[in-house]
């Protein structure tokens, strides 16, 4: 019997065939945990077991630059890249992000050490249940009160109320909006512009304490990814500027300390033409039913007018369902997409889409009218393909 080829797709894609992220073991929400435990904070676990406590803990976190395409570009990150053996751990293996991979969820789960089923952050856009708006979490529009939308303790105040001292340096931009209250504030925030300034001061940050927990974290990598694609000139000037900014504070780390650099995502870049950008807003059959569409173009969110989600489900499976993982919401929860179910928080519930489609091939469900800017980037994310969810966990060691 003839075997099929290797672009004939099961239809739909079974959901048991989506590689589910190493939520309890391997993913961006086991980092700070496990550091935090190496450094004697209460209640916390080291769940990474392949790491070694350090009393000194810093994180870079590189926007978008995900170990793929790391691994693409040894010419120009070579400091990086003779460091990819001894990731995780001394494993040459990688971490996962997380359900959806998307900077707002992946430093939520970064910061409070929770899966986005726990700490509530499960998406680009989600819908809020109390209003009914899309709820866009990176921007925080329509703000909504932070701490009742995430109300959980960031690992940086645990570690702070321990005696840890804990630091965050980023771009000043950041310092008070809600998305840092919420997933990254705990002891101080420096706010630097420039790469090498903050490298600098991560560095003093660390040497300020016999226990020190600073996180740093670099944006524009992602930035030129999305206006310029992950094959660009523009993308590999940034990442060879921030393989510098990496070799510049692994050599100022004062004693007894461990850098680990890692990110939020990888990304993808996807052609402009019919055949890899379906357009919501022209398609019929897939507005049909739909009330509201979030999330982001490989990571989409359904909400069904009332009484329409089994049809909504029914046609993007039709549709969608030989380039798409397309799952109800209650199995999305149930095959841990969100995280172990068991850790799942009722109140996220109803934020999560009734229907959620996860993009497998390269493809993209755009919304021209509605999303005009995220419709037009070049390089993209959201889903659990290698490209996007796996990301370096870098390490060096003084």
């Amino acid at each position: 019997m003839a075997q099929p080829a290797a672009w004939d797709h099961p239809e739909p894609l079974a959901l048991d065939t989506a590689p589910v992220p190493e939520y309890g073991t391997g993913s961006l929400a086991d980092l700070l945990p496990t550091l935090a435990a190496g450094m004697a904070v209460p209640d916390m676990t080291a769940t990474i077991q392949e790491l070694t406590p350090a009393d000194r803990n810093c994180v870079f976190l590189i926007d978008g630059l995900g170990w793929e395409q790391l691994k693409a570009h040894p010419d120009e990150a070579p400091f990086m890249t003779s460091l990819l053996a001894g990731s995780r751990g001394g494993t040459g293996r990688p971490l996962t992000a997380g359900y959806p991979a998307t900077t707002a969820t992946s430093l939520a789960s970064v910061g409070t050490g929770r899966p986005p089923g726990a700490h509530g952050l499960p998406g680009y856009t989600v819908r809020n249940p109390a209003t009914g708006e899309l709820m866009n979490q990176l921007r925080w529009q329509p703000w909504t009160k932070p701490g009742a939308w995430q109300p959980y303790p960031t690992v940086f105040q645990l570690a702070h109320q321990a005696g840890v001292h804990a630091a965050q340096v980023s771009s000043p931009t950041f310092q008070n909006t809600p998305l840092t209250k919420v997933a990254l504030s705990g002891g101080t925030f420096h706010g630097r512009l420039s790469g090498e300034e903050r490298v600098d001061l991560a560095a003093e940050q660390l040497a300020a304490g016999d226990r020190s927990l600073v996180y740093t974290y670099y944006a524009e990598v992602d930035g030129a990814g999305h206006r310029f694609g992950v094959d660009s000139d523009t993308w590999r000037g940034q990442l060879m500027y921030v393989d510098r900014l990496v070799q510049r504070l692994a050599e100022q780390l004062p004693s007894r300390s461990a850098l680990y650099v890692t990110a939020d995502h990888g990304m993808i870049d996807i052609p402009f033409d019919e055949q890899h950008r379906i357009d919501f807003d022209e398609d019929w059959e897939l507005r049909a039913g739909v009330a509201l569409l979030g999330g982001e173009g490989r990571a989409r969110h359904v909400y069904a007018v009332p009484g329409a989600a089994g049809d909504v489900l029914t046609c993007w499976r039709e549709v969608l369902g030989e380039q798409f993982w397309v799952a109800s919401r209650d199995e999305a929860i149930a095959a841990g997409w969100f995280g172990p179910p068991d850790q799942f928080d009722e109140r996220v519930y109803d934020r999560i889409g009734h229907v959620i489609a996860a993009a497998r091939d390269d493809v993209l469900l755009i919304a021209s009218e509605r999303e005009p800017k995220e419709s037009a980037m070049v390089g993209n994310h959201g889903s659990m393909t290698p490209a996007e969810q796996l990301v370096p966990l870098l390490e060096v060691r003084s």
